[in-house]
């Protein structure tokens, strides 16, 4: 009674005491995004992620790929995932030499054409700003080095201009912006999906199982074979009149006792991209990320297109219980404060 009298002189009316007893708390399924991240001919494993994310009931809200990541979803954004899928299954190594249009008079030495026409075959006019889904292509311009978010325009575009590795394909001219691959600035797009209003973000890393670089070695120098190589290099040097073209097509492609310029780009664009991608997810790391181990899968094994993808669908399968989890937490609202009744 005491205890009674003093609350009610200090609050006036007891009703007005908050409480939140036996009230449970509310669910509301956050917004799911997918960060789908770049790798070539490693990217078809996303497609086995989101075919297992589907078959679980997790379907995004918000899709932001870079590089083969963009490819892939935006076929899944403008829903024909499907005609894509079943496209990669009939890539071999042979077949896939039609879509490379080879030209050394260019900016890159692939033209990209080729590639063009299949997806505006597929994908036909579409525009980003219809698409059912949120969706950003990231891409990195030229010059600046600005990171670029593709979210309005023609969709065909906007997945080239993702995909143009440097020294491969050409830049794409988009909104008066040269444009290359985003790789080269946000391989796993985690911030561009917040910042498009995920608040749950699934991540794909496909290079995550790419072991034993990155390290340092701390004491190196020349040796003896050095010397025997270079006097290798200057007989190989002194043929090429000889031989001119095979000897130019050994220096381009390499050998077995150096690497071709191909090999070179390729290796040189994995090092970047692993080491940008250990950066930006330690910085802004997702909520759950899933990581194919495809680190056997080469940049351009295309007609491995079906290996990819069970890879894709195990990992997806190894984390499904990490998303269940981190839905839960993220669908739970706090109890409403109501007032009690007097």
């Amino acid at each position: 009674m005491v205890f009674d009298v003093l609350w009610r002189s200090r609050d006036g009316d007891r009703g007005a005491e908050a409480t939140s007893a036996h009230e449970p708390p509310t669910m509301e399924r956050p917004t799911i995004g997918l960060a789908l991240g770049g790798g070539a001919a490693r990217g078809f494993a996303h497609i086995g992620v989101i075919r297992t994310l589907a078959a679980h009931g997790i379907k995004p809200d918000v899709i932001v790929g870079t590089s083969i990541g963009a490819v892939v979803g935006g076929c899944l954004a403008c829903g024909h995932l499907d005609s894509f899928e079943e496209w990669s299954q009939t890539l071999t190594r042979r077949g896939l030499l039609s879509y490379l249009d080879v030209s050394l008079s260019g900016a890159g030495l692939i033209g990209g054409g080729r590639l063009a026409a299949r997806l505006e075959q597929t994908l036909g006019d579409a525009t980003i700003e219809q698409l059912p889904i949120r969706f950003a292509s990231i891409t990195t311009e030229v010059g600046t080095g600005h990171e670029i978010w593709l979210t309005r325009g023609r969709l065909v575009e906007a997945l080239r201009a993702s995909y143009a590795l440097p020294g491969v394909f050409p830049p794409v001219r988009l909104g008066g912006r040269w444009l290359v691959d985003g790789a080269l600035v946000n391989p796993v797009p985690v911030s561009a999906a917040r910042a498009l209003g995920a608040r749950l973000v699934i991540a794909v890393n496909l290079n995550a199982d790419i072991l034993g670089r990155g390290g340092t070695i701390s004491s190196h120098g020349s040796d003896e074979n050095d010397e025997r190589y270079r006097e290798e290099l200057a007989k190989q040097q002194g043929l090429r009149g000889m031989f001119g073209e095979r000897a130019l097509k050994r220096q381009f492609f390499g050998g077995s006792s150096s690497p071709g310029i191909p090999t070179l780009m390729v290796d040189a664009f994995n090092i970047m991209q692993d080491r940008i991608t250990r950066s930006r997810l330690a910085g802004d790391p997702p909520d759950v990320t899933i990581n194919p181990k495809i680190g056997h899968i080469g940049w351009f094994d295309f007609h491995r297109a079906k290996e990819a993808i069970e890879a894709g669908a195990r990992a997806a399968e190894r984390t499904l219980d990490l998303v269940d989890d981190a839905v839960t937490a993220l669908s739970q609202k706090p109890a409403p404060v109501t007032p009690a009744v007097k």
